[in-house]
This record gives structure tokens, sequence and C-alpha cells, in this order.
């Protein structure tokens, strides 16, 4: 069992956030009521000569309907333009761009509020450059705001530090035991250690976790220790007593019982050292692919004679015609013992289907495969990725429980291999595929024949 966790990718951000999240908000919240304030005092100053514009347009109205004719403005910056007065130029060419606008610009810093006597065919002009209060203070007033805006600033980055400090602390040195624990060193004391709040409860269920999986390794462990012995022991004495049966010159009959109980043992073999390298640890670093790849490369054709000669007896006893077509040259970085193990597999599990004598062993760049004549499997393993990855498939002549190829394409994914199924003009091929070996100059595939009889 392999618990690795990487960490040089992550960063401690979450104490970031809090502050940008407190920052932000507080920047967001000052900008907006700063543009509100400078809206309310230009709106006040607005209001301001709008009320004295119309209280002089009543004036005019009272004085008009008394017959006293036009009067005077009593506020000295606003002026009465009768019907057919020239308005002043600035302001004439303001009203052409804007006709409908009661606030205009005009040259020189001027500035004009209108009031129109639709009546009397008047307006009233109040020229307020020298009654604005907002504009030559407006610096100061923006000066004044981003201050105070710029000081809550740092007040909420400060409280958003002390309570991302504060709330981030014990998470952050949680996720760094966490991180740091190995799987045989899995901390169950994490509880103790934090209070009664969110991570003291987050603590106290990965101390029970972790509990539950010190005690599943153990478990694990002590099965694969009691199964290497139980199991391998029997399988010894039995292998044994079959080869001193054999020695005996046994009538044919009889003989063909012990060549069946053989083979019986020969693949029970292959899959318990199978079923005992997958329930071994894999190693937490580096990857399955790098170890492949920084392994020496060693020639794949003496790897695959030896495993044929190992298992001469029971081919010869089975009649097996046995075909190599693998390069000299060729080599694969992968473990003599991995390879020994998958071909061991896979050499029984054609002997097992097969149809007929033949069987073909070959390899290039890319592939490694091992085909024989047999009826077609399933097609649910047929396809793409598919050989292996789902137990319990088998065909309907297959008297095993569907679990070979499951158990051989574990192995292999464990070590960055890929497996494959294809059927073909009656011939079913089973191909191991991973990364080729460094460039080299294959010779010509050697073909060799090898005749069981």
């Amino acid at each position: 069992m392999s618990l690795s966790l990487h960490t040089s990718g992550y960063r401690a951000r979450l104490r970031q956030r809090l502050m940008l999240a407190f920052t932000g908000y507080t920047v967001l919240v000052s900008a907006l009521f700063g543009l509100f304030a400078m809206a309310f005092v230009y709106t006040v100053e607005d209001q301001f000569f709008d009320s004295a514009l119309r209280q002089e347009a009543q004036a005019q109205d009272i004085s008009l309907r008394a017959g006293q004719g036009w009067r005077e403005p009593a506020q000295d910056f606003i002026r009465l333009y009768r019907p057919g007065q020239a308005l002043p130029e600035d302001l004439a060419r303001a009203r052409l761009r804007e006709p409908r606008s009661r606030e205009l610009s005009g040259e020189q810093g001027r500035h004009y509020h209108l009031w129109p006597l639709p009546e009397q065919g008047a307006l009233l002009v109040a020229e307020v450059s020298g009654q604005l209060i907002v504009r030559p203070m407006r610096r100061q007033l923006l000066v004044w705001l981003g201050a105070w805006g710029g000081g809550l600033a740092l007040l909420a980055l400060g409280l958003g530090w002390w309570l991302a400090r504060r709330t981030s602390a014990p998470l952050a040195r949680l996720a760094q035991t966490v991180a740091q624990s190995q799987p045989e060193q899995l901390p169950t004391d994490l509880a103790a250690r934090y209070g009664d709040d969110e991570v003291g409860l987050l603590a106290a269920h990965l101390a029970q976790l972790n509990q539950r999986t010190r005690e599943f390794i153990a478990r694990e462990q002590a099965f694969s220790r009691d199964a290497s012995h139980e199991l391998r022991t029997p399988l010894a004495v039995l292998s044994l007593a079959c080869e001193r049966l054999a020695g005996q010159g046994l009538p044919p009959a009889q003989s063909a019982t012990l060549n069946s109980m053989r083979a019986a043992l020969w693949q029970l073999q292959q899959t318990v050292e199978l079923l005992l390298a997958l329930s071994r640890e894999a190693s937490p670093s580096p990857s399955p692919s790098q170890v492949l790849g920084q392994a020496e490369p060693l020639a794949l054709l003496p790897q695959i004679e030896q495993l044929v000669l190992a298992h001469a007896p029971l081919l010869d006893q089975q009649g097996i015609e046995l075909e190599l077509e693998v390069p000299p040259a060729l080599t694969r970085r992968w473990p003599p013992a991995l390879t020994q193990l998958l071909l061991a597999n896979l050499l029984g599990n054609a002997l097992a289907h097969r149809q007929t004598p033949q069987i073909r062993i070959s390899a290039d760049a890319q592939h490694l495969s091992i085909a024989n004549a047999s009826a077609a499997p399933p097609e649910a393993l047929l396809g793409a990725d598919a050989a292996g990855r789902q137990p319990g498939l088998k065909g309907e002549g297959s008297a095993g429980l569907g679990l070979g190829l499951s158990i051989v394409r574990r192995l292999a994914e464990r070590h960055g291999l890929r497996l494959e199924l294809q059927h073909a003009s009656g011939w079913t091929t089973v191909s191991l595929m991973g990364a080729p070996s460094e460039p080299s100059a294959l010779d010509t595939c050697t073909r060799t024949e090898h005749t069981m009889s």
C-alpha cells in the first residue's frame, strides 16, 4: 500500500485570499462611498443655485403681475436677459450645443445655471464661477477621501491578516502534519492538538481514518507474509511429489492425470507469484514510468528463452509448438522478475485457452505479444483499453473466474505498461506495450521454432 503526496506544487493561499478579500471589500466600499460623497456635495451645491434662481423667478413674476415691470435681480451673480437681448457669446455657443441643458460651462472658467421664464420669454442666468465651493476644494476633498480609504484598507488588511492567521494557522498545521506523514507512521493523536472547532472535528476524523489505515496495513502485511509461506510451501511439496511420480514410469492413463496435475500446479504457482507481487507496496517515488526509463535496458530474447527452458517439460508434455519472433538485439527496461511474471502468466493463459498446439511469442520496439488459436473472447474485452479492466469477463468455454487478465493488467499498470487484447483470423493476441528502450540498431527479426513433442 502506498500513500504519496507531492507537496511541492502547493502554496499557502488561504491566508492570502482572506486578506485580499477583506482589503478588496474595504477598498470597494471606500470607493463607492467616496463617489457618493462627491455626488452629494455637487448635488447640494447645484440645488443651492437652483433655489436662488427659483426665488428670483418668483420675484420677477410678482413684479410683473403688480405692473412694476422687470426688476433687477436681488443676487449680484444673477442677471436677467429680456426677450431679444443677446446672451454672452460663450453661453450662446454652449446653448447651441446643448439647447435643453440648464447647466452649461463657458470659457475662462465661467459656469452658468439657467432658469427660463417661458411666459415672459426671458431668461435668468446665474454665472456662479465665483460662488462655487466644491470645485476649488475638489482636490483637497479627493485627497482626504483617498487618505481615509487607504487607512481603512490598511486596517482591513491588518484585520484580515489577524483573522486569517487565527483561522488558517491550525488548518495549515494540520495540512503540514498530514502531508509529512508516512504510511508506516500515520499520526493517530491529531484530535488532541486542536480545539473543538471545525478544524478539531476534521483532525478527529483524520485520526480515526489513520488508525483504520494503520490496522489495514498491518493486516495486509500479515496476510502477504502468511500467504507467501503457507501457499508456497505446499505447492513446492506437491511439485516434488509430481516429479517423483513422473520418474516412476506410470501407466499412460495415470501419466495423463499426472500431466494435468503438473500443469495445474504450474499455473497455480504463477498465479501465487503474481498475486504476491501485486500485494507488495509500490515505491511512492519515483513514478513507475520514471523507474522503467532509468533502468538498464536488457536483451529480451534471452529472458524469453530462459522462461521457455524453465517450462520445457510442461510444454513438451502438452506437445506445444512454440514459435519465437524476437529480434536478438531488442531490449527492454523491464526488471527481469517482472518480465518472467508477466510472460509466465500470459503463457499459462494461452495454454489454457488454445485450440491448436501452436503458440507464437513476438516482439518489436513497442509490443511484446503472445498469440494462440482460440475462440473469440467476449467483445467487452476487445475494446480500446478494455483488456482486463473489468474482472469476471470470460469466454463461454472458459472454466476460470475471468480474473487472469485483470491481475496481469494491474501488475503491468503498476510498472507503467499497457495491456491490449485482439482477435483476428481465429487467433487471440495479448500484447504488452510500454516505453521502448533506447534506440539501437536492431537485427533482422529472428524466427525460431521450438517444437515440444
